[in-house]
C-alpha cells in the first residue's frame, strides 16, 4: 500500500507522521519525534526511520517552511481580474513585501468572502532561497525531494477533512504550541483566513505563561482587526497541548473556551496504536501527510522553478505495477479480439446459409458463392433491367401542372398515387374547366383511362369540385411477352440433328 510522509521541522524537534492508503481507506501507520540537536538532516532521517519502521521514503513526502519567513496578506482585487490573478498579485504584493517579489515564491487562494465586485485573496509569499533550503535539507536527509512544501501554519487546515470540529461555521483558532515557537491559524467554516507565527513557545513555562497568553491574545486581535468575528473556541496542538493546566490557564487569560485538539478520525495501525493519545502532538505532521493521500488544496510553495518533478527513481519503483497493467491490457486485447473473431465467424456462417436459401428460391440454384450468384443474375438478365418506373408521383404532379393553364383558377386538394392508379381531388371554376383538364391529360402517353368520375358544386360558392381518375404506366414499362417456340419449328429443329447423324 502507498505510504506518505509528513515532516514537521521545528526549532527544537522533528515530528514525522506516516499514513498509508488502500482502496478508499486511510490509516496512520507511524508517528515519531526526534530532538533537532546539532545535525538537522540526521534528526530528519532518524525521525523518518522511526516512523516508517526502517529504511524507506514512502511514495511522497511533504514538509513546510517556517511561518516566521513568510509574508501573508489578504488582498482585495476587482472581480474582473480573476483570470489574471497570477499576474496581478505580484504587483499588489510589491509594496507590502520587504524583499523583491521576483526573488520569492507566491501562492494564493480565493476566500469565500469574495463577491461579484471584489475578490478576497489570501496570499502567501516566501523567499525562493528559504523554500529551496527546506527542499535541500530534506533531500540531504532522505535522498528524495519533498513533493509539497507548505506555508507556516496553513497546513493545519488540512485536518479539517478528518476533524469535524474544525469545520464548524463559527470562527475557531488552532494554536500549535512548540517548544520555541507557535503557529496560530484562524478558520471560518473550515477555511483558513488568517495565520501568524509566534516567537515563543512552551520553553520557560510556567514563568512565561502570561507572555504566551498575551501573544495569543494579540494574534486574535490582529485577526479581528481584519474584520473577523470573535472566535468561539481555541484548540491547542503540539507539545503545549499536553502541558498541565494549559487549557484552564489560557481559557481564563483569553476569556475563551480552550480545548485540546481532537484526534483525527483516521484508523491507527498496530504500530501507531500505542501513540494514538499523542496524535495532537503530531497535528502538523499529520496535516502535511494526509492531503498527499487525498485531495491537496492548500498552499504549496513548490512553484515556478521549484516545481516538483518526479524523477527516474520514482518511475523505476513503479515498473512492476506498470508492467502488470500492460500485461492486463494485452490479455484483455487478445480476449476481445478472439471474442470478436468468434462472433464474426458465427455471423458469416449464418449469412452464408441465408444466401443459399435465397439463391435457391430466387435463382433456382443453391449456392453460397457471391461470384456464382452474380453469374446467375447476369444469365437471367436481371442487371440489364431497371426496376424503377418511368413515371412516378412527382412526374404526375409536374404533368398536371403543365396541362392547367395559368389563366384558369384551379386548386388541387388531394393527390393520391397508389399502385399505378391516380386520384385527383380538384376545384375548378366550372365543370367545363374540369373537362378541359381531362381532355388535356389524355394526350399524355403515360396516362390512360383519364376520366372525371364525379363533380359537385362548392358549398356556398360557384366553383366546382371534381374527382379525376386515371392509370399511370409508360409504354417503356410494358414488357413484351416471351414468344413460345412453334411446335413445327421445334420438331424440325430436333429432326435435323438426327438426319445429320444418320450420314
Amino acid at each position: 500500500m502507498p505510504k506518505y510522509i509528513g515532516i514537521d521541522i521545528g526549532k527544537a524537534s522533528v515530528k514525522v507522521a506516516v499514513v498509508k492508503t488502500a482502496y478508499r481507506k486511510i490509516a496512520v501507520d507511524g508517528l515519531a519525534s526526534v530532538p533537532v540537536g546539532d545535525d538537522l538532516a540526521a534528526a530528519i532521517k532518524a525521525a523518518v526511520e522511526q516512523a516508517v519502521g526502517g529504511a524507506g521514503t514512502g511514495d511522497g513526502v511533504a514538509t513546510s517552511v517556517d511561518g516566521a519567513k513568510l509574508v501573508v496578506r489578504t488582498l482585495s482585487v476587482p472581480a474582473s481580474a480573476q483570470k489574471q490573478l497570477a499576474d496581478v498579485l505580484p504587483f499588489e504584493m510589491e509594496a507590502q513585501t520587504p524583499f523583491d517579489v521576483s526573488e520569492g515564491v507566491l501562492d494564493y487562494r480565493l476566500l469565500s468572502s469574495s463577491n461579484k465586485d471584489k475578490l478576497a485573496v489570501l496570499t502567501v509569499l516566501a523567499r525562493t532561497e528559504d523554500v529551496k533550503a527546506r527542499i535541500d535539507i530534506v533531500r540531504e536527509a532522505l535522498g528524495v525531494e519533498p513533493q509539497r512544501v507548505g506555508a507556516g501554519p496553513f497546513p493545519l487546515a488540512g485536518l479539517v477533512e478528518w476533524i469535524s470540529a474544525l469545520g464548524v461555521d463559527g470562527p475557531i483558532c488552532v494554536v500549535d504550541l512548540g517548544a520555541k515557537s507557535a503557529d496560530f491559524l484562524a478558520l471560518v467554516k473550515g477555511e483558513p483566513v488568517f495565520a501568524r507565527t509566534l516567537s515563543m513557545g512552551t520553553d520557560g513555562l510556567p514563568a512565561t505563561a502570561s507572555k504566551l497568553a498575551r501573544e495569543i491574545r494579540v494574534s486574535i486581535s490582529a485577526y479581528r482587526a481584519q474584520g473577523g468575528d470573535p472566535p468561539e473556541v481555541v484548540y491547542l496542538a503540539g507539545g503545549g497541548a499536553f502541558v498541565s493546566g494549559a487549557e484552564s490557564f489560557l481559557s481564563a487569560e483569553l476569556q475563551l473556551k480552550v480545548l485540546r485538539l481532537p484526534s483525527v478520525a483516521v484508523e491507527m495501525s498496530e504500530r501507531a496504536q500505542a501513540m494514538a493519545n499523542d496524535a495532537p502532538l503530531y497535528a502538523k505532521a499529520l496535516a502535511l501527510a494526509l492531503p498527499l493521500a487525498g485531495r491537496s488544496s492548500g498552499f504549496d510553495l513548490r512553484k515556478g522553478p521549484l516545481a516538483y518533478e518526479r524523477g527516474y527513481g520514482w518511475l523505476s519503483e513503479r515498473v512492476p505495477a506498470l508492467a502488470g497493467l500492460g500485461i492486463a491490457l494485452a490479455v484483455s486485447f487478445v480476449f476481445s479480439s478472439c471474442a470478436s473473431y468468434v462472433a464474426a465467424s458465427k455471423e458469416h456462417t449464418t449469412l452464408e446459409a441465408a444466401m443459399g436459401m435465397v439463391s435457391k428460391d430466387v435463382l433456382g440454384e443453391e449456392t453460397t458463392s457471391v461470384a456464382r450468384v452474380n453469374e446467375l443474375l447476369v444469365q437471367q438478365g436481371a442487371p440489364d433491367e431497371d426496376p424503377m418506373p418511368h413515371a412516378d408521383a412527382f412526374d404526375v404532379m409536374v404533368r398536371i401542372s403543365e396541362h392547367i393553364p395559368q389563366s384558369m383558377t384551379h386548386d388541387i386538394e388531394e393527390l393520391d398515387v397508389q399502385k399505378g392508379h391516380v386520384v385527383v381531388h380538384g376545384v375548378a371554376g366550372s365543370t367545363s374547366d374540369a373537362k378541359s383538364v381531362e381532355a388535356s391529360l389524355k394526350n399524355e402517353k403515360c396516362f390512360s383511362d383519364v376520366h372525371v368520375s364525379r363533380t359537385n358544386q362548392v358549398v356556398g360558392g360557384e366553383r366546382q369540385k371534381y374527382v379525376l381518375e386515371f392509370d399511370i404506366k409508360c409504354p417503356e414499362d410494358i414488357k413484351a411477352p416471351k414468344k413460345k417456340p412453334d411446335n413445327k419449328t421445334a420438331s424440325s429443329a430436333s429432326a435435323t440433328p438426327s438426319a445429320t447423324g444418320g450420314k
